[in-house]
Formats: structure tokens, sequence, C-alpha cells
């Protein structure tokens, strides 16, 4: 008689902006019960994954699942890097980023197959001045657009995209110094993303040609551009052509060193944070235990 291996599911209720009391009953019809035991747990509060994560790690979970968006797998992820455990994806958010670009689908019955199948890859993860990221971080619009966001009590993509063609009007380029792995690039930036993979989510792609595997980060410059040309860059993200876009700059990178001209939002793994003018990004190359299809 084998082991069952102890799993505990870390379910975000509010993240997506869909109900998510029925899934418990859900995982235990279609989780693999010969191999795994499995536990739930509903986050209550911002911060509350990890928590969580944090405590399971310490009472023999080998296995922990974030079941919610890219913020909800930031706070597991980070724990399970610093335990050294496995982590598991259910991605339940609105852009799901990381889940995608690791071809985890939307649907949980085709996503719970895959943690029955339990093939478990080492991935990278990045460093963004000390906190740790596994799909995206950045500074400019996209981390201003995140802490707006955050204030609105509507979730999901529609709220998200409804509250950014407000945003966008107004905001302005700032000027940037980077240094990536030794060599200075002054830019002026309508936003810069420091990529692991390639897409901020809902197949949105500022870095396509991102891995998590190769040890390097994208440093994504989105160059300020006339509101007229706003459905050309999203033409650009949708489409994957971001390499090939005058509109953006990608360098590639293991350490990056950016100044910016003051303090303020950041965001990482779209979820906002307060950040001083300097900002250090670095690799983890292969750091992080994840289950993969």
């Amino acid at each position: 008689m084998h082991t069952k291996i102890n799993i505990l599911f870390i379910i975000n209720p509010i993240s997506g902006g869909r109900g998510k009391q029925a899934i418990p009953d859900f995982i235990d019809k279609y989780l693999d019960k010969e191999k795994f035991s499995p536990n739930f747990v509903f986050t209550e509060y911002p911060g509350h994954a990890g928590e969580l994560a944090d405590e399971a790690s310490a009472k023999n979970f080998d296995v922990i699942v974030a079941a919610g968006g890219d913020g909800t797998i930031n706070e597991v992820a980070t724990q399970v890097l610093k335990h050294k455990k496995t982590l598991g994806i259910l991605p339940l958010g609105s852009g799901n980023g990381l889940a995608r670009f690791l071809k985890i689908p939307n649907n949980i019955r085709y996503a719970l197959n895959i943690i029955n199948n339990f093939h478990v890859d080492q991935i990278d993860s990045g460093e963004f001045n000390g906190k740790c990221f596994f799909n995206l971080a950045g500074i400019g619009f996209d981390a201003h657009l995140s802490a707006v966001f955050s204030k609105d009590k509507k979730r999901g993509l529609s709220g998200y995209v409804k509250l950014g063609f407000q945003e966008v009007f107004n905001y302005k380029a700032e000027n940037y110094i980077l240094h990536i792995d030794g060599v200075i690039f002054k830019r002026e930036a309508f936003a810069v993303s420091v990529a692991n993979s390639s897409q901020y989510g809902n197949n949105v792609y500022v870095a396509p040609n991102a891995s998590i595997k190769d040890g390097l980060l994208d440093i994504c410059i989105i160059k300020p551009f006339p509101i007229i040309k706003l459905p050309v860059l999203g033409y650009v993200m949708l489409s994957g052509k971001a390499e090939t876009s005058d509109m953006i700059e990608i360098i590639k990178g293991k350490k990056v060193n950016i100044k910016r001209e003051k303090a303020g939002a950041v965001h990482v793994d779209g979820e906002p944070l307060e950040m001083g003018e300097i900002i250090e990004a670095q690799i983890k190359p292969l750091s992080l235990n994840i289950i993969v299809p």
C-alpha cells in the first residue's frame, strides 16, 4: 500500500469575480484519491494565502495548490519556494497569465487532470526589490492601473479594461535609467515590465519569446505613444508581435537596476505595491517546483 500525497487547496473566493463555494466538492469528485489526500481552505483577506501556505508547509503538506489568480499564485508560490515544496495551480482568476503560459487550462476539471498526472518540473522565479514574482512585475502605467483597480469593487476583465481606457488618457510617460547586466540604458517609457513569462494574462503578450527555464528576465520597455496608436499597441500585444514592434523594446538579462523619477506604484504578479525610486530585479534559475502538463 503506497503512501498518499498530502495536498492542500488554498482557494481565493473572490478571484475572477465568481463564487467558489462549490470548488471543494468539485475537486473532491475529480481528484485522484488513490494518489492524493486532499484538504481545502478559503482565504479571508489579502495576504492570507501566503500565511496559509506557510502554515501548511510546517504541517507536512507536500503539495500546495493555489486556486485563484496570479496574485494568489504569487502568495502561495513564495512560500512553496521558501519551504521547497511543490506548487499546483487551479486558474480561477480573471487573467491567469502564468497558468496560460504553462498551458494549464481554465477548465477546472482539465486542470485537475494535470494535478492527477503529477508531472513536476522546475521553473525560474524572479525577485523585485526582494519580493518574489513568477509571471511579471513592473512599473509605469500597468503598475498605476493595478493600484487604481485594487480600489475598485468590481473584479474581472471587463472592469479592468474599462478602467484602463479611463486612465490611459491622463497617464504621462516617465524617464528611467536601467542597468541591465552592467549595461546602461536611458529610456522614456510608458511602462517597464520585468517578465519571467510571456503575458499579462488573457493572452496579452508583452514578452512573447520569454522562457521560464532560460535563467533570463525579459525587460520590456513600452515606449511613449500618441493615444491614437493605442489600438495598434493592443493589436501588437494580442497578436504576440511585441518582439517586432517599434513600440516595444525588449532586452534580456539576469540582473536589472531601474532608477525612476520618484517613488510610487509597482505591481508584482498584478498585485499593487509602493516602492522607492530604485528597483532591483534578478532571476533565480529553476528555483520553483511546480506541477505542469
